[in-house]
């Protein structure tokens, strides 16, 4: 079964966020001076989803802020800005995630929206490095072929440049997202409601149960959405399989 890994980690990713509760004899061993060893502000599959939402809309913007700002510096009429946007996404990596959320929060208020700013500034580096690489790495006697079967510009990038150029892409997306689900977690410190509670709530009340819970959502996480992604490369090294 291809999909094997990535289902085998999302059904014990579920099964853990449903039946936390459960465990409970196996988190007063973890923190046997607690009263409360499983969080209580909020249901782990509603955390779950939250968690994932975030994810998934950071890094769609910053799929498409990505890509396309590689596209069009790739194109004839924006090569002289190609640094600068490379410069651009390596500043919004080394940034650190919690001073854009310092700098955010005035602005966009306590929430969602920091984190997801964040997220979005942290994640460009892979896809647009990965783009460029792609976009870049074509032969160009694959240009020459494409423009001497009559295609215009616009056909040459949708249906020879990002095709060929799409395993590289989906390698940047892979590591942008994989590390935006560790790094969300960040947005419990300002009010985001997400798989970083249990882990911000169990630092401040001295809780290692609670932090364990949210750690090891958050890896299952990451590893379903990972293996998922590996797949999916496979997939298009492979077409005709």
């Amino acid at each position: 079964m291809r999909w094997r890994a990535p289902l085998v980690w999302l059904s014990l990713l579920m099964l853990l966020a449903a039946g936390m509760a459960w465990l409970a004899p196996l988190f007063h061993w973890v923190e046997p001076g607690a009263r409360q060893v499983i969080y209580p502000h909020g249901d782990f599959l509603v955390l779950l989803g939250r968690h994932l939402l975030v994810v998934s809309v950071a890094s769609l913007l910053a799929l498409l802020l990505g890509v396309g700002a590689a596209v069009l510096v790739t194109r004839p009429a924006g090569r002289d800005f190609l640094p600068l946007v490379a410069q651009f996404a390596s500043m919004g990596q080394t940034f650190p995630p919690v001073a854009v959320l310092a700098l955010a929060v005035p602005v966009l208020g306590f929430g969602t929206w920091p984190i997801i700013v964040a997220l979005l500034l942290y994640g460009l580096l892979p896809i647009v490095r990965n783009t460029l690489a792609g976009l870049e790495g074509i032969d160009p006697a694959v240009h020459e072929a494409a423009r001497g079967m009559g295609m215009s510009r616009g056909q040459v990038l949708r249906q020879v440049e990002l095709p060929l150029a799409a395993p590289v892409i989906l390698a940047g997306v892979r590591t942008s997202v994989t590390i935006n689900i560790a790094t969300a977690a960040l947005g419990a410190t300002v009010g985001a409601s997400n798989l970083g509670a249990p882990i911000i709530s169990g630092i401040v009340n001295g809780n290692s149960a609670y932090v364990l819970q949210g750690a090891v959502l958050i890896g299952l996480l990451a590893l379903c959405v990972d293996s998922a992604f590996e797949r999916l490369q496979r997939e298009l090294g492979h077409p005709g399989r």
